[in-house]
């Protein structure tokens, strides 16, 4: 079984030579980054593209890497920045700092709330259903975990980015700010709506009538 070596363990190797330090730090982290830039940009051998110039500038840049946030990180923000660039030549980037034009629809639909002038107003009207009885099996069944990848994959780009980061990559909330050059409040306000439309879409397939009060 190969050790897993540490970051700075990493970059030592790195400037030392060490082609096998290259090689796991590719394998740790070329399928998301490649799944990154494909949402910058318009096509795969593109996004491939992106890559491939990111991992020149990790390894031109090892002597000014601080320390300051983890390899990981610093890694993501330079593919960003590259993906961004390249967008912007392809005339399609928005800012990702931005939450402009993302998306301006609520995150959970306002019908499910009460309107104003009604006792409790602002509180649930439909609460959301609840999955902890519905069995396993289905929960975690093909079909379902296929619609699941097909939710995260129509979200917008900035939200699909922040869910497959936070989510199922499985990063703090610091790591996908640091990486994306965003702050706190616009990640959370991402995530959530994110999260929101994906619960709406398994919500629509496991419970189709939401609970009425």
């Amino acid at each position: 079984m190969r050790l897993v070596r540490s970051d700075e363990q990493l970059i030592i190797a790195l400037k030392q030579g060490d082609e096998r330090a290259f090689v796991e730090l590719v394998e740790r982290h070329q399928t998301l980054m490649l799944r990154v830039a494909r949402r910058y940009v318009g096509t795969a051998a593109v996004a491939e593209e992106v890559v491939q110039e990111t991992w020149l500038g990790v390894l031109s840049g090892l002597d000014r890497f601080e320390g300051r946030a983890s390899l990981k990180t610093w890694i993501f923000r330079i593919l960003t920045n590259r993906a961004i660039t390249r967008a912007e030549r392809e005339g399609r980037v928005v800012p990702f700092s931005s939450l402009a034009g993302d998306d301006d629809a609520p995150a959970v639909d306002p019908d499910r709330f009460r309107p104003e002038g009604e006792q409790w107003a602002g509180g649930w009207r439909q609460f959301p259903p609840s999955w902890d009885e519905l069995p396993e099996e289905r929960l975690l069944a093909r079909e379902t975990l296929a619609l699941l990848g097909e939710a995260i994959a129509a979200l917008p780009s900035r939200q699909h980015v922040v869910i497959l980061m936070r989510d199922i990559e499985g990063w703090s909330s610091d790591e996908v700010c640091q990486a994306l050059e965003i702050s706190e409040a616009n990640q959370r306000v991402l995530l959530h709506r994110a999260r929101s439309k994906v619960r709406r879409v398994l919500e629509s397939y496991l419970e189709p009538e939401p609970v009425v009060m």
